[in-house]
């Protein structure tokens, strides 16, 4: 199946309780054709400012009008600027009244750095749909902690933005659509298709709002105030290029830490490229082991395997959301519309 989005209402469900359940996050308004959207880089820079011309003509296609923020272009070794400038691009697109939602152009590192210097008051006063991933994470949390309104984990501006993205996208943001995500059929000539195959866990149904990302980022915000009530929430969580022993290191921090401990589920999307020296020895873990060591024993449902995370196109799950996740059938469905 190509498509990603299909419509269907919700089946009769018990919700598990929890802090993260019950409480309404604000929504900022829907995108709208001819729209202006913020473009920023809170991380890595780009290579060119070649790049940054296709990201504009990426958001032109979307039918939406691109600002490039003042500092899109600045360079500060690794990074998109120094961490005061990167952040005053952050505020300034909130305040922005002609802003209506705001791009990540890309990830990498350094989004978290931003923290301590952006205005909450500003922001949050402000709600405004800001779409990444990876390490927008680090924003995607601290909003959630900080500000209380649904942002959007799904490509970054500089993404490949296929098809299958801008399907995934496209009835959230602008619709207000309320679709149950599917993974896509992995169109290979087998008798049995092994290619975006899901894998329960611990089975049933939980209902929640969205909480996630990339874990290693989310990870590194354990113990700051950037991190929002996990209770009764859906953790999703995805990575690239970890090795197993560092999967399982990580969770075994949000363990300590009690994150996960009142959670109504989890989701587990794509480990690109997470293998180390124990794949392939006899006795080492796989990350498929390592899950179901910390996320099988929470007694909510799990499963494995979503569409979204370091791949060509994914999922856009609205952080905040609520949503309700069938660990048998490996579906999510959003239960209510995230914009206004």
């Amino acid at each position: 199946m190509a498509g990603l989005a299909a419509l269907l209402s919700a089946p009769a469900f018990a919700a598990q309780s929890g802090a993260s359940s019950s409480k309404a996050t604000r929504k900022p308004p829907r995108l709208r054709v001819g729209d202006t959207v913020g473009l920023i880089e809170p991380a890595t820079a780009s290579d060119e400012p070649f790049q940054i011309q296709l990201v504009e003509e990426t958001i032109s296609a979307m039918g939406l009008k691109p600002k490039r923020a003042p500092h899109i272009l600045d360079r500060y070794g690794y990074l998109a600027g120094r961490d005061k400038d990167r952040a005053a691009d952050v505020n300034a697109m909130f305040a922005d009244k002609d802003v209506k939602a705001i791009f990540a152009v890309r990830g990498g590192w350094g989004s978290a750095r931003l923290l301590p210097w952006l205005d909450w008051d500003i922001i949050r006063a402000n709600p405004k749909l800001l779409t990444g991933f990876s390490d927008i994470t680090a924003l995607h949390m601290a909003i959630a902690a900080k500000a209380g309104f649904v942002s959007l984990h799904g490509p970054n501006a500089g993404s490949a933005w296929g098809k299958a993205s801008w399907d995934a996208f496209r009835p959230i943001a602008f619709d207000g659509a309320t679709p149950l995500l599917v993974n896509p059929e992995g169109g290979e000539d087998r008798l049995a298709q092994r290619r975006w195959r899901t894998q329960t866990i611990s089975p049933g149904k939980a209902r929640g709002r969205l909480l996630g990302g990339n874990l290693t980022v989310l990870t590194a915000l354990a113990g700051t105030p950037y991190l929002p009530n996990f209770d009764g929430a859906i953790l999703f969580l995805e990575d690239v290029d970890e090795a197993e022993y560092r999967i399982d290191r990580m969770l075994t921090q949000l363990g300590l830490a009690g994150i996960l401990k009142n959670l109504s589920g989890a989701v587990f999307g794509q480990c690109t490229s997470c293998t180390g020296s124990s794949s392939g020895v006899y006795g080492g873990f796989t990350v498929n082991d390592v899950l179901r060591q910390h996320l099988g024993s929470l007694g909510v449902p799990v499963y494995t395997g979503a569409w979204f995370g370091h791949i060509a196109d994914q999922f856009t799950l609205p952080v905040g959301g609520l949503a309700e996740i069938d660990a048998d059938a490996g579906t999510l469905r959003l239960l209510e519309p995230v914009v206004s």
